[in-house]
């Protein structure tokens, strides 16, 4: 299965992943309108300490503790890819302290979000991949780029 894969060596911390995967979440046409001004909620978080820089996504794990923690049933696996039912989840954080990669986080609404893969809004790609100047996230087979 393919899955999102961060190069931290190339990794130039300017967050532009995380406001390209905010705007293919949001629904929205203009990008300017859907994220000027506005506290973003990405699925996809860079973490670093300023000399070494990352992206923090849902890796899909094959046997996921957030599936096996969600006291809600909100976190299923189709086809391979972690998901999140929306309209199930309570918000009780669970997911979030049993995730050993940080991929887990409220939306604005307090329901938990994940990377999904952008399989709900047409991107072709993970909006965070195309989205990335220096081709430090890429979508591709386990081992395919090493």
């Amino acid at each position: 299965m393919k899955r999102v894969y961060v190069k931290e060596e190339w990794c130039l911390g300017c967050h532009l992943c995380e406001y390209n995967c905010a705007f293919a979440n949001s629904g929205l046409k203009d990008m300017a309108f859907a994220l000027k001004g506005k506290p973003i909620f990405p699925r996809i978080h860079v973490e670093g300490d300023g000399r070494i820089t990352f992206a923090v996504s849902c890796r899909h794990c094959e046997d996921p503790l957030c599936l096996k923690s969600c006291i809600a049933g909100a976190i299923y696996l189709d086809g391979g890819v972690v998901r999140i039912r929306r309209q199930k989840c309570v918000g009780c954080l669970t997911c979030v302290l049993v995730c050993p990669y940080g991929a887990l986080a409220p939306a604005e609404d307090g329901i938990m979000q994940k990377c999904e893969l952008c399989l709900e809004n047409a991107c072709g790609a993970p909006a965070c991949v195309t989205g990335c100047p220096n081709r430090a996230i890429v979508y591709e087979e386990e081992g395919a780029g090493t």
